[in-house]
């Protein structure tokens, strides 16, 4: 008769120090690089913004009323705007892979290399459940989708 064990053990691979600190460092540096890319895309999105609001009361001037010429360019320019909410959907995602990387990193260093004496868990929010914050892969003038 074979014995019956109760306990179930779970796989474990043992790593050394240096590699998983490595591992960590480059995950928050992706999160620090992840940061400055959504502040640069805001920022564009911030000037484009101002400009297209100037071309736009330029082009509402009354004495380019009867320019008929003009209003592909209207049309267009109204597009353009309502394609800057490129910004907003790139925001979240960044914002959701940042707390996935920067949870794995702490989670890595926790779990491989422990807690020191005294030592605090650092603050780390609960890693997002959902797989991808936003849902819309494509925008037409008009479509609004609320998420």
């Amino acid at each position: 008769m074979q014995p019956t064990s109760t306990m179930t053990t779970v796989p474990a691979v043992q790593l050394p120090v240096m590699l998983v600190a490595d591992v960590q460092d480059s995950l928050l540096v992706v999160v620090h690089d992840l940061n400055r890319l959504d502040g640069l895309l805001a920022h564009t999105m911030e000037n484009l913004m101002q400009r297209f609001t100037s071309a736009s009361a330029n082009l509402a001037d009354p004495g380019l009323a009867d320019a008929k010429e003009l209003d592909g360019v209207r049309s267009a320019l109204r597009a353009a705007v309502t394609e800057l909410q490129f910004q907003d959907m790139a925001s979240q995602l960044i914002n959701h892979t940042s707390k996935i990387l920067q949870g794995c990193a702490y989670r890595l260093a926790s779990e491989s290399m422990g807690l020191e004496d005294g030592e605090a868990l650092p603050f780390v929010e609960d890693v997002p459940e959902r797989p991808n914050p936003v849902t819309q892969d494509e925008m037409e003038a008009g479509s609004v989708e609320l998420f």
